[in-house]
């Protein structure tokens, strides 16, 4: 049985081993696919795995032997599982093989803005330590995270590791989930930006809530709070986010997703006051990495076997 790869690099570039997976198929993997050439590349494989290169209803309809859509991620939007259904065809995922190296992001990104440890670390290599009149000095403020309040909008898998993570630093936790899940301090959307210190994105990306964080909801929120997404980058709308950053109307943002990735050289975060960027890593982490391989596999797996689990949309 045939089995394409069309963008295996980001999950695997070269550190892990696509043995089990060649084990049940014959295989080849592609580090990239141009949209270009998704369709060529597809022919003649009754099983495709795709991260984040497009199976849309056009080419979903020119590949008749396609009976296996397999998303290396979470999310599926890339996929049209509606055409997908109509032909027949099993689309799964990967669902929580990334929550700890989300959450942990989440602080990564959060410290950086707290205590400034790569400009710190930058002026020692610099000289500027060797060169102190004390002991020791700081270039900018430094924030104790301790009884501040976290505000985490989105109470799923990785919210809730996130919020397990403030409170071991001794922050106040506040919810806002539209599911209103149990075990948590809930408050309305408003009520939580205005009264949160850090406020941290974890939502799915809906129509309803695309670019939720705009300059009206920015303006609900403290002078002195900061901002991290590690989930969807339209989320936030970026030129009012970039527009607030400057004139001081929030203190900082940490992101680690942005609405084009990778982005245009002109998008106003990047230069954007205060405002820390990770190419959208926080899931790459070796050990999820390997997580999501395996689970990718099974998956497959499962499928063969006539009991297809983490499937996602309906056949």
């Amino acid at each position: 049985m045939k089995c394409v790869v069309l963008d295996g690099y980001t999950l695997n570039p070269g550190d892990l081993d696509w043995g089990p997976l060649r084990e049940l198929t014959e295989l080849t993997v592609h580090d990239r696919t141009p949209p270009g050439q998704t369709l060529a590349r597809s022919k003649g494989a009754p099983v495709i795995m795709t991260n984040k290169t497009v199976l849309d209803r056009n080419i979903i309809g020119q590949l008749p032997g396609l009976r296996y859509i397999g998303v290396l991620a979470t999310g599926y939007n890339i996929v049209d599982t509606g055409a997908a259904a109509e032909a027949g065809i099993t689309v799964t995922n990967v669902p929580g093989y990334g929550t700890s190296s989300v959450a942990q992001s989440v602080f990564a990104l959060l410290l950086e803005l707290t205590n400034s440890v790569a400009l710190h670390s930058r002026s020692v290599q610099a000289g500027g330590w060797s060169a102190s009149p004390d002991f020791c000095y700081w270039k900018t403020t430094l924030t104790e995270l301790a009884g501040l309040t976290m505000g985490i909008v989105g109470y799923g898998a990785i919210g809730r590791e996130t919020a397990e993570i403030a409170r071991a630093f001794g922050m106040r936790v506040l919810v806002y989930d539209i599911h209103g899940v149990g075990g948590a301090e809930f408050t309305d959307l408003e009520a939580l930006l205005a009264s949160s210190d850090v406020v941290s994105l974890h939502c799915p990306l809906t129509e309803s809530n695309t670019r939720m964080i705009n300059r009206d909801s920015i303006s609900l929120m403290k002078k002195s709070a900061l901002l991290i997404n590690t989930a969807r980058g339209p989320l936030v709308n970026e030129q009012d986010l970039a527009d607030a950053l400057n004139r001081g109307r929030i203190a900082g943002a940490g992101l680690d997703v942005l609405t084009k990735e990778p982005p245009l050289s002109d998008n106003p975060l990047l230069r954007a006051k205060n405002c820390v960027i990770t190419p959208h890593i926080s899931w790459a982490t070796g050990a999820a990495r390997e997580r999501l391989m395996h689970t990718a596999v099974e998956n497959l797996r499962a499928w063969i076997s006539g009991f297809p689990v983490n499937v996602v949309g309906a056949v």
